[in-house]
């Protein structure tokens, strides 16, 4: 999954106390709740985006301020609040729950700092780029249900290409400073601005995605009868205004730049260690996104560790189903097999969503021998838009509004039907689905009693590390039925330790493209597309892959540590709820709480 704009995670977060077991929130602790649900609604009047990503229709006709400028200023009021809240409440006055608000709001502004202070180091224009974003945003967040909803949209689509300039800028500067995207990134950020470019009102083609989307959200507003066909018209006509007048030209000046500073790029990419103060960025990066003090070095070792592990697991179970050869050899099988590869056309991508949707149908019917408490967000599967689709990119999720109005949306790349093979799927849909991604943030966004900021921020490596949790907890519910879907969830899961290897190698040892190649390949059974996808992921999000094994080993060892201390007194549908019904928390917050429930049930 990729994460929202909390991505870059919070900095160390040292020991957290243990409060009292839970009790009845006093009067403290509501004036607590009241306090931050005021100071998140100030934050979210800075992120019209966001507000439109909670459902809500506030602000719908503006795009976030992407400007150091606006960052400065949220940085500033971050600081205030931290410090308002401070001089009002006393942490050792407050009940369980609202003391990890408290911690979790003051550590907020340690992410904050750390953020604006390696702002300059993150690459503008990747396969996240806002290039891509900024037109996926409205197409898939911006919900038209009634002819202002509409207006708004054109709004937006007018400001695409100045929000669009001002990235741009922060790109220049961020050259002129030494630090430049891997040479590959420029030719996707290329090829992906030609697709957005491509088809009406563009040219005489087909209908380019944005053009299209507007289409389909006006059509559904004339048949039920709340525009008429000439409004309809006149609202289509300033869409193509918008995106030929200020949109289109933005995406030239965006092409022309990447061009010419392609030159400037070396053809072997380099970590970001090879960045100034790279060192000091990724270490930055780990400790964020991993909200752990491991340092990279540690990342790597556990790494190698767990890849030694996995491997005698699979060779365990390759023994099973009977394959005579290496497990190198089976690794080839596995990827060269016909067998596990649909059709690349649209019949056998259906297939695959068909395939995708049964397997989640599948684990919801059998979620409460797990979990207590379930979410209603409906989910659906969709295939990547054609402007964003690479061939092996890895599958994600995307929230749903918190109100329901928008389900989640677990998107898969089928590009390349031969990068997505189908011994993979089972596993990718409980991560991304049922019980992983969508379970938990619905959960996370349904909580009551708890501040709103509760259920809207995230924490990667819990994030990541519960869907990775899931994944094997499937298999302990008796999924995997099909030995080779069995493969591919501990394809799966060692694909996440080689991570911890091959993201340390990159960004704090050196490794070449090349040197990441061969340790992958010679560990995985996955495609080479998907594997050459994957790595150069990392290149340009360091350190976010380390977050989803960093995040499932703390999660198996805090389960096994309530296991031994309650012994036949543990409930692990407790547990879920238990770990689910705080919303995502940084790691050690998530340990005291464990143990803050182990002690109360002892």
């Amino acid at each position: 999954m990729r994460i929202s704009r909390r991505d870059f995670g919070l900095g160390l977060l040292g020991a957290t106390a243990l409060a009292p077991l839970a009790r009845a929130a006093t009067s403290t602790d509501l004036a607590l709740t009241a306090f931050l649900d005021a100071e998140f609604e100030q934050e979210l009047r800075m992120d019209p985006e966001e507000l439109t990503r909670m459902g809500r229709k506030d602000l719908q006709d503006r795009l976030t301020d992407r400007s150091d400028a606006a960052a400065l200023r949220a940085l500033e009021w971050r600081r205030k609040s931290v410090a308002a809240m401070k001089a009002r409440f006393d942490p050792a006055s407050l009940g369980e729950e609202a003391r990890v608000s408290f911690d979790m709001w003051a550590l907020e502004l340690q992410r904050a700092e750390t953020a604006f202070k390696w702002r300059g180091h993150n690459y503008v224009f990747d396969r996240n780029g806002p290039h891509t974003g900024l037109p996926n945003f409205i197409i898939n967040a911006h919900r038209v249900d009634a002819p202002a909803d509409m207006e708004a949209y054109v709004a937006r689509v007018e400001q695409i290409g100045p929000a669009l300039d001002v990235q741009l800028a922060r790109a220049k500067a961020a050259a002129a400073a030494g630090v430049r995207a891997p040479r590959f990134a420029y030719d996707q950020s290329l090829e992906e601005v030609r697709r957005l470019m491509r088809g009406a009102p563009f040219d005489s083609g087909e209908d380019s995605a944005l053009f299209a989307d507007a289409k389909t959200k006006l059509r559904k507003l004339r048949e039920a009868g709340k525009i008429d066909q000439p409004r309809e018209g006149r609202l289509m006509a300033a869409v193509a205004a918008a995106m030929t007048g200020t949109m289109r030209p933005a995406y030239e000046r965006l092409a022309a730049w990447l061009e010419a500073d392609r030159a400037n790029t070396t053809a072997e990419p380099k970590g970001v260690g090879a960045l100034p103060d790279g060192a000091a960025f990724y270490n930055a990066q780990l400790q964020a996104i991993t909200t752990t003090d491991l340092t990279a070095d540690q990342i790597h070792d556990l790494g190698l560790a767990e890849v030694k592990r996995l491997r005698g697991e699979m060779e365990a179970l390759k023994a099973r189903i009977g394959f005579s050869g290496t497990l190198e050899e089976f690794f080839v099988f596995m990827r060269t097999d016909k067998r596990f590869y649909l059709a690349n056309d649209d019949a056998g991508r259906a297939t695959y969503l068909k395939a995708a949707e049964d397997y989640l149908a599948g684990m919801k019917a059998r979620l409460p021998e797990q979990f207590g408490k379930l979410p209603k967000a409906d989910l659906i599967v969709k295939r990547v838009e054609s402007f964003r689709e690479e061939p092996g990119g890895a599958a994600h999720y995307s929230p749903g509004a918190p109100d329901g109005s928008r389900p989640g949306v677990f998107y898969v790349h089928l590009a390349d039907t031969a990068a997505t093979p189908t011994y993979e799927l089972e596993g990718t849909c409980y991560h991304e689905g049922w019980p992983g991604h969508h379970m938990q943030i619905m959960a996370a966004q349904a909580m009551t009693g708890l501040p709103q900021f509760r259920g809207q921020y995230f924490y990667g490596a819990y994030i990541e590390g519960w869907a990775l949790y899931v994944e094997l907890l499937a298999k302990e519910m008796g999924f995997y039925q099909d030995p080779y879907s069995d493969f591919g969830r501990l394809g799966r899961e060692i694909w996440r330790a080689i991570r911890l290897v091959v993201d340390t190698g990159i960004h704090a040892k050196g490794w070449s493209e090349e040197q990441a190649l061969a340790f992958y390949t010679a560990n995985s059974p996955q495609p080479l597309g998907k594997i050459r996808s994957e790595i150069r992921r990392y290149f340009v999000m360091p350190g976010q892959a380390t977050s989803y094994k960093v995040g499932m080993v703390k999660i198996l060892a805090l389960r096994e540590q309530a296991k031994r201390a309650l012994g036949p007194k543990y409930d692990q549908r407790s547990f879920h709820d238990m770990v689910l019904g705080s919303g995502a928390l940084p790691l050690p917050v998530l340990e005291a709480q464990v143990a803050r429930w182990t002690a109360g049930r002892a």
